[in-house]
């Protein structure tokens, strides 16, 4: 599997000197990659450590995306990409299932940057990958990436907040003077999925998915490597956290994810896996760290 650290050495270079902003100009190219074959021998290492059955006719939901990160890092590594690579966060991931891809198959790969979008907290990128047969598409992705950043709005001046606070004040007296006229509204607050199990995380699982996935970021690695980034402690990859919540689901053949990382996991841990038909969570205590939900696939739905 092509390692991608001289790729997180680039982006760590270049990182200093990227302006995040939504507006920003992105690279448009695609880069794609054929002739791509499975090594069955490292698609069994990723099952046993996502905690899939191994030697299944098809490929685990997520591991498409593991074939195509190298390009994706090739593109979020490159001197075009706006957003700074370090501090990147994976802050979510649709997956489209036309069909299952076998893991003797071979496939053409495809990675684009979508868009930039704005976020409340900076500037979010949506990085499509897609996976190919015979010209076909059976597999994409759409993830999103955040970088954090002061925005626009943070940065007037005190008499604009000043002005901004005045509007704010007359909406919310307005607001309040309709609330105390208008029916009671019911909460929308989800209620939590029921616990199904319990799962102790060594310290070592990010070590462990980074050996079967590439992904070889310096937090998910060691506490002294984490801390660098502001961690106290090595975190798991979001990526591994949605995969082992699927090996314990049952999905179509033709099948739709939405995953959603709410907060990293700190490692060692204790978290709670919680699920209600598709739907799905990853919890630590009062903490949500992954919501997600599988739903049967229609081409009208996509």
């Amino acid at each position: 599997m092509q390692t991608l650290l001289p790729l997180l050495a680039r982006g760590a270079v270049l990182s200093p000197f990227k302006r995040p902003r939504p507006d920003a100009a992105f690279p448009h190219n695609r880069l794609v990659l054929s002739g791509v074959r499975i090594d069955l021998a490292r698609l069994a290492a990723y099952e046993r450590a996502c905690g899939f059955p191994t030697g299944a006719d098809a490929l685990p939901l997520t591991y498409p995306h593991v074939l195509g990160f190298p390009l994706a890092m090739r593109i979020m590594a490159s001197r075009a990409f706006p957003l700074p690579l370090l501090g990147l966060v994976h802050t979510s991931i649709e997956v489209t299932r036309l069909r299952e891809p076998a893991a003797t198959g071979e496939y053409e790969l495809a990675v684009h940057v979508e868009g930039l979008t704005p976020h409340r907290r900076g500037t979010e990128a949506t990085v499509v990958t897609g996976a190919r047969v015979d010209g076909s598409l059976v597999w994409e992705s759409r993830s999103t990436y955040l970088a954090r950043h002061r925005r626009a709005a943070d940065a007037r001046t005190p008499a604009d907040s000043r002005t901004a606070a005045d509007a704010r004040t007359a909406a919310d007296a307005r607001a309040e003077a309709d609330a105390r006229t208008a029916a009671p509204v019911p909460s929308a607050e989800p209620k939590p999925l029921p616990v199904v199990a319990e799962w102790r995380l060594a310290a070592d699982v990010g070590r462990r998915y980074a050996a079967v996935s590439g992904d070889r970021n310096p937090i998910h690695l060691y506490p002294l490597t984490a801390r660098l980034f502001g961690f106290p402690r090595a975190i798991a990859h979001g990526m591994w956290t949605v995969a082992r919540c699927l090996a314990e689901q049952s999905a179509d053949a033709s099948v739709q994810l939405r995953a959603e990382f709410k907060s990293p996991v700190l490692l060692p841990g204790t978290v709670t896996y919680a699920a209600d038909g598709g739907r799905f969570e990853l919890r630590g205590g009062e903490r949500v760290h992954l919501t997600g939900e599988l739903r049967e696939y229609r081409a009208n739905s996509a």
